[in-house]
């Protein structure tokens, strides 16, 4: 049943037209999707500036909590503009995605089939956006904001893909340790992963974006329990906290860190106010 699912998949994006180039377009496309509670299909909202051609970059963004892709696309837009590169934002609704279970953890618990999970996801939409839009970039570029910041660092410890050549994670909530001694999903307890893993990703290139003004201990999407409060009371004290683990689980292994934490002045929790210091990072 899976193969015939994708045989279907490939042939109806097979029948779908490359979006012609020479003018700015901007607009939403479904695709087949198989991952998630349903075999609904999914949308993907995207941005492509006239001075983009084939061979440019592509960026994708992955949304927050409110699951509002088209939002976090028309909030990029400009940004895609002035830097040149394809956007691409897909959505996780509610319907097909619910809970974090299945969005900010990448469903990793909900389905013991890698293909069904969340994390399978960000490749098949790069792919399809290669066939749709005829981009030839072997790699895409990876943001996520809150809850798309949740998900954008476990899938690069979980579930790491060769196809990402940059990954930001900006004012995620809380997160998952890579540490053995707390059950996931606040650490790796309970988990396959295994400590050769967690060293790669400790190796591997990423950026904890923080607004130094998402201090809020009492936002209303901040998760508050015992557990996500030892990492700290709001959203910029847990980044650091996930940070300085990171450096620790390092140091212990005598190994290099390649994270990075960049902060950036003024912003609360605010995916419009986080983006343009994303986009310079990308394109410095």
């Amino acid at each position: 049943m899976q193969r015939r699912f994708f045989l279907a998949a490939a042939a109806a994006a097979a029948l779908v037209p490359r979006t012609a180039l020479g003018a700015a377009d901007t607009g939403v496309f479904e695709r087949p999707e198989p991952a998630g509670s349903s075999n609904a299909p999914q949308r993907v909202y995207f941005h492509r500036p006239a001075t983009w051609r084939a061979s440019g970059r592509v960026v994708m963004v992955m949304h927050g909590v409110q699951r509002d892709a088209d939002r976090y696309r028309d909030e990029w837009a400009p940004l895609a503009e002035q830097h040149g590169f394809l956007l691409v934002c897909p959505e996780f609704s509610n319907d097909k995605f619910p809970r974090s279970a299945w969005y900010n953890f990448g469903g990793l618990n909900q389905t013991h089939d890698p293909d069904m999970r969340a994390f399978a996801v960000p490749d098949r939409v790069f792919e399809e956006v290669r066939r749709r839009f005829g981009a030839t970039a072997a790699r895409y570029s990876l943001y996520g904001h809150s809850a798309g910041a949740q998900f954008v660092h476990r899938f690069a410890l979980l579930a790491p893909s060769a196809a990402v050549d940059q990954a930001i994670a900006a004012n995620a909530g809380w997160y998952t340790l890579p540490v053995f001694d707390q059950p996931f999903p606040y650490g790796l307890q309970g988990t396959s992963v295994t400590q050769d893993q967690v060293a790669a990703f400790l190796r591997r290139p990423l950026v904890l974006q923080l607004g130094d003004a998402d201090v809020d201990p009492a936002h209303p999407s901040l998760r508050r329990n015992a557990a996500a409060d030892r990492q700290g009371l709001h959203r910029f004290a847990r980044g650091m906290h996930y940070m300085q683990t990171g450096q620790r689980e390092a140091a212990r292994r005598g190994i290099a860190l390649a994270w990075r934490v960049v902060t950036v002045p003024g912003v609360a929790h605010d995916n419009a106010g986080m983006a343009k210091s994303a986009a310079a990072l990308l394109f410095s």
